[in-house]
């Protein structure tokens, strides 16, 4: 029976590559000479410092920028409030990894709202569709393409 797994994931090999290379960036602009401002990646969590909320704004992007040139979907990156004392402004960042509870049992409802005639079911941090056919397959990978779930989703394990 033709099964694929919908999940969530981010290579975070990829996210310390594109970290590295937006301190190396951070370190020789102009703009940010003297300044002190780095990233650091604890695990999961991306962690901006600069002087201002301004710098941290342009670091940002410039993130987002090589996130997207090493290919991860910035969709994942969970950003947060920026908070200043002392001359100096903080920010972090989290990767969001695997489907949360909420979004799955919607992912779920919207297949079987489709009428196809496909099985769903939730397993773990990721989201399990069979059916009969594999045309049946490709409709409900359309359609969660279509979807908006507030994170990026990814189709793995297909089998004929």
């Amino acid at each position: 029976m033709p099964s694929f797994d919908a999940v969530s994931e981010v290579d975070l090999q990829e996210v310390r590559n594109a970290t590295d290379q937006a301190n190396r960036e951070v370190g020789t602009r102009f703009d940010f000479k003297g300044s002190d401002a780095q990233y650091s990646l604890d695990g999961d969590s991306v962690t901006l410092n600069a002087q201002s909320e301004f710098q941290l704004e342009q670091m940002m992007d410039i993130l987002q920028l090589k996130l997207v040139k090493r290919s991860v979907d910035i969709g994942c990156l969970d950003i947060g409030k920026v908070e200043t004392a002392n001359n100096r402004a903080r920010q972090s960042g989290t990767i969001r990894q695997g489907i949360d509870t909420d979004t799955a049992r919607k992912i779920v409802k919207d297949i079987k709202a489709a009428k196809l005639k496909v099985q769903a079911q939730i397993q773990g941090e990721q989201v399990r569709v069979t059916g009969k056919k594999r045309d049946d397959l490709q409709e409900v990978i359309a359609l969660l393409k279509k979807g908006e779930y507030g994170l990026p989703l990814q189709f793995t394990n297909f089998r004929d």
